[in-house]
């Protein structure tokens, strides 16, 4: 039976509606996301790619399909979030629940009435990140050493509220759930074994799923050893979801999966998409590098949020993020660049569905 999956993106309020009757079931036919606050992760670098910090919410431009709009929250790094309240004084009165519920829709109402005093939502402190570990056997001759590498970056994580560690080949395996635990995930990771083929978009689609419903920054970074060849689902699905529920995308690759070259433009793509990197890695010592830099990278993320102004469009909504002033023009900014409000479509969602469904071992 063919379903229709409904995505109303972006960020906040994010209800499953599942259909069937079966408690095991994985129906992931419907996903349901109300907009009432947009959140953007940005990274501003020099031209020698050196982070710039100490800016500041009024140094920033934020655009959706060309109309301006106002600062909710602003984060720097591992700092504490910033509410509105307190840069009102440069760009206006802060905007409430109330106000932003205004050109919503009625079921953005579900965290609106979760708000005491009209209070603005609130991102939580940190980042969450997910690991997903290439297990099929594309890894087997480098397993011990990425395994290595991904032990050390965990435990060299700062600033990060809590991990978790996904492993896919055919299927997924959510080896640790995010949790606050570092040696509980460091030993899940001596706990993966290599498997079969290698299905990462099916997985990754799953595992923006899960990142999907927290609130505050999110990434995911993969390490992948190899192209997809046994996925059902499109990589572009992949990256508009993840897209559209703000959630970064760092790509790990070795030099096998770099020889093909339709797998590294995929790589490249979804990670720019959502904000995140892309890197390619020779050797082991080039994976270290690559989790260090991604380490860095979180570390020195702007988080800005908004409440997005009466739009008409319902469709794709287009983002860009400037700096403002000229001795700030020269920098470059790196986030997202939209998300869909809704879409209704036939999905690759849906497919998954029919399919085998994922490990859920711990």
């Amino acid at each position: 039976m063919t379903r229709k999956c409904f995505l109303f993106l972006c960020l906040v309020s994010f209800p499953f509606c599942r259909s069937g009757s079966g408690a095991g079931q994985n129906d992931v036919s419907r996903i349901h996301v109300d907009v009432v606050l947009v959140q953007l992760n940005v990274a501003v670098t020099d031209g020698k790619g050196n982070y710039i910090s100490g800016l500041a919410p009024e140094d920033f431009s934020i655009l959706e399909d060309n109309i301006p709009e106002r600062t909710a929250t602003f984060e720097e790094g591992n700092e504490p979030l910033r509410r509105l309240a307190d840069v009102a004084s440069s760009i206006g009165p802060p905007l409430t629940l109330s106000s932003a519920r205004a050109s919503q829709s009625p079921a953005s109402a579900t965290v609106a009435a979760a708000s005491q005093a009209n209070a603005p939502v609130l991102w939580a402190t940190g980042a969450n990140v997910f690991i997903l570990f290439d297990t099929s056997n594309y890894m087997y001759r480098g397993f011990v050493f990425a395994q290595d590498s991904i032990a050390d970056f965990i435990r060299s994580l700062e600033g990060v509220s809590k991990v978790a560690l996904y492993s896919y080949s055919r299927d997924l395996s959510r080896v640790a759930t995010l949790t606050s635990d570092r040696s509980e995930v460091l030993r899940g990771v001596r706990s993966t074994v290599a498997g079969d083929d290698a299905a990462l978009y099916n997985s990754l689609l799953l595992t923006v799923k899960d990142a999907a419903m927290l609130t505050g920054k999110k990434a995911i970074v993969v390490f992948s050893n190899g192209p997809d060849n046994a996925s059902r689902v499109p990589p572009e699905d992949v990256a508009e979801l993840a897209q559209s529920t703000g959630t970064i995308i760092y790509m790990i690759s070795t030099q096998e999966a770099e020889a093909e070259p339709v797998s590294t433009a995929v790589f490249e793509r979804m990670s720019k998409a959502t904000g995140g990197r892309a890197y390619f890695s020779k050797s082991w010592r080039d994976e270290k590098r690559a989790f260090a830099s991604i380490r860095d990278d979180l570390a020195h993320l702007y988080t800005l949020s908004y409440y997005p102004q009466p739009n008409p469009n319902r469709g794709w909504r287009s983002i860009k993020v400037k700096l403002v002033g000229k001795d700030l023009e020269k920098y470059h900014v790196r986030t997202r660049d939209g998300y869909r409000l809704i879409q209704q479509a036939q999905t690759s969602a849906a497919t998954l569905s029919s399919s085998a469904p994922e490990s859920a071992s711990q």
